[in-house]
């Protein structure tokens, strides 16, 4: 019995038999492992039952010396890759260092995918992000509409190195018949988020926030924006799922969208936290503070069509953070 067969829901029934075909235990490498996305991988597989993952620190294997990281593909011969390790942040972050957003990204982009290719890696799944779309997009957000018009200005840098690498893989399957593809997953939290204010995106900088004024007693908390745009998140854990069942069961040239099909606005997920928190002060918006893309939600409707869907509602994902949140206790 294959290892990774355990988990399929009764929807993914139908790729039992082709999943069998692969390798009953690969050398899996995931790049990234220490991270949000990278750990949830990680404990995917391990749920479905792998054993041969392998793990690197960045004090081990630094992605950004493409010689290194050639030289560690020779020696430890990995069939599979996750790359999930990337620089990541919000809209504070990606505007104070745009050129360590677009730098680091690119090599690490370029190191491991590149490398796989020359070291003859057999599947290799990139993980980008909802910001290669462009800001005034079409809704909800085909796979057919990247390039189709600007970027929002707030984390283009970012887009840029995510759009380099999802070509990158294209380009490698093209002209050398890699089987490497990509995944775009839409807004993301869950287990190991970043709860950093000055470098986290909007719902763990919520969390935080609220978490402190509780503790503190305030009587309100400031959001930024206008808390009218609209947005979709999906918890960590299904994003790992859906990864690990296209790496078993899908080998196209075209990359494919990860949400969870619907959305909400900021001023809606504001009053969601609140009492997951225990927060029970007033919410104040500061509108001087950029809003970012008006509306995101991802079209889902590929990977909905073979078999995969969500299993994480929005309410029980967001306790199952905070208890996270309050677990590891940020500074």
């Amino acid at each position: 019995m294959l290892a990774g067969q355990k988990g399929f829901s009764s929807n993914e029934t139908a790729f039992k038999v082709k999943a069998m075909a692969m390798t009953q235990q690969p050398r899996i490498f995931v790049a990234g492992h220490r991270g949000m996305v990278g750990s949830a991988v990680c404990r995917e597989l391990e749920r479905q039952g792998f054993q041969n993952i392998i793990k690197r620190t960045r004090q081990e294997l630094d992605l950004l010396d493409a010689t290194a990281v050639r030289k560690f593909y020779q020696e430890t011969k990995p069939e599979q890759v996750f790359l999930a390790a990337a620089i990541v942040g919000g809209i504070l972050a990606n505007d104070r260092q745009p050129a360590t957003f677009l730098y680091e990204n690119l090599q690490v982009q370029n190191s491991v995918i590149y490398g796989a290719y020359e070291t003859g890696v057999k599947k290799l799944l990139f993980f980008g992000s909802s910001c290669i779309y462009p800001k005034h997009a079409p809704q909800p957000i085909k796979e057919e509409h990247l390039l189709s018009g600007p970027l929002e200005p707030t984390n283009e840098w970012y887009a840029i190195a995510k759009i380099a690498g999802l070509k990158l893989c294209q380009a490698l399957r093209r002209q050398h018949g890699c089987d490497f593809n990509s995944v775009m997953p839409t807004n993301l939290y869950g287990p190991n988020d970043n709860y950093d204010l000055q470098t986290s995106h909007v719902l763990p900088a919520m969390i935080r926030k609220f978490h402190e004024a509780k503790v503190a007693g305030a009587a309100e908390v400031v959001c930024w924006g206008t808390g009218s745009v609209f947005r979709e998140f999906l918890h960590v854990d299904d994003l790992a799922r859906a990864a690990v069942f296209l790496m078993q069961n899908y080998s196209q040239e075209q990359f494919i969208n990860v949400g969870s099909g619907s959305d909400l606005t900021i001023k809606a997920l504001a009053e969601m936290v609140g009492p997951v928190v225990g927060f029970q002060g007033k919410i104040v918006w500061d509108a001087s503070k950029p809003d970012g893309t008006p509306r995101k939600l991802m079209d889902s409707s590929r990977l909905f069509a073979l078999g995969w869907r969500p299993q994480i509602d929005l309410e029980t994902g967001l306790r199952l953070t905070y208890a996270d949140f309050l677990k590891r206790k940020p500074e």
